[in-house]
């Protein structure tokens, strides 16, 4: 006995190690558009851009979406016009010479808060914050670590402490997380009247990244479903084939073994 609980003691610090150097393992939600034959939840994407431009912009770029990418998806073209058409862009040279300033363009990245690293780690205490174009593939479990880590500040517990500036957050590796909370009840007021809990935001950001991360993924589970079916048309073909070229051979067989 006293060598099995010193074995399951054992265990249990590992673990407890392992979890606090790589972060509490995130549960498996159902995404919606996960399946082979489920496709984005296109409303859900309009409202996690909201929550992505209205809470996570400030700190996060999104070097790898365009404002075109937007058309069709989750916004009109004239609605991602007029949005691209806020910002300003430094363009040129010009004819003289010289470079110039001009509304934004459907061509247009979707802007990044800083200009560089250094001046995100100087508005940051020292902390990078990460470009999000690809965080639902460049993390592990992707969809569900973003959403628990959204969702998984709480207070340190007893004995555990955490440095002067950063947040608890046992989902993060090691614990302790240099963005503070940003998600609360009502911080979002999204247009289609949804109401915008903390699980809703978290939910539909999370989406939008997904999304960003795989634009394509919608038409390429179209092209799959495609090639299966017209696979599945040449397998019957192929049955129908066989069957009518030996279906003589076999009859033939059959009449020469009942005369013998």
């Amino acid at each position: 006995m006293g060598v099995a609980s010193a074995a399951l003691l054992g265990l249990a610090g590992v673990a407890h190690a392992d979890e606090a150097e790589h972060g509490l393992h995130s549960a498996a939600y159902p995404w919606p558009h996960e399946g082979m034959f489920d496709s984005y939840d296109h409303a859900s994407i309009r409202r996690g851009h909201q929550v992505y431009q209205q809470v996570c912009a400030a700190c996060h770029s999104l070097n790898l979406v365009a404002y075109r990418n937007l058309v069709g998806v989750c916004y009109t073209e004239d609605e991602v016009k007029a949005m691209a058409e806020e910002i300003e862009v430094t363009d040129g040279p010009d004819d003289t010479g010289e470079m110039f300033d001009r509304p934004g363009k459907l061509s247009d990245r979707l802007p990044a808060p800083y200009a560089n690293e250094e001046g995100a780690r100087y508005a940051n205490n020292g902390a990078y914050p990460p470009d999000l174009s690809l965080i639902t593939k460049a993390r592990h479990d992707g969809q569900n670590y973003v959403f628990s880590l959204l969702l998984g500040y709480r207070e340190p517990p007893a004995g555990v402490s955490v440095r002067e500036g950063l947040h608890y957050n046992p989902y993060f590796p090691g614990g302790a997380i240099a963005m503070p909370k940003m998600l609360v009840d009502g911080g979002v007021e999204y247009d289609d009247g949804t109401p915008a809990t903390e699980t809703q935001m978290a939910k539909d950001v999370t989406t939008f990244l997904a999304w960003a991360a795989e634009p394509e993924a919608d038409d390429r589970k179209l092209m799959g479903a495609k090639f299966m079916f017209a696979l599945s048309l040449v397998a019957v073909q192929a049955v129908y084939y066989k069957r009518w070229m030996w279906s003589p051979i076999k009859a033939r067989r059959l009449v020469v073994n009942a005369v013998h």
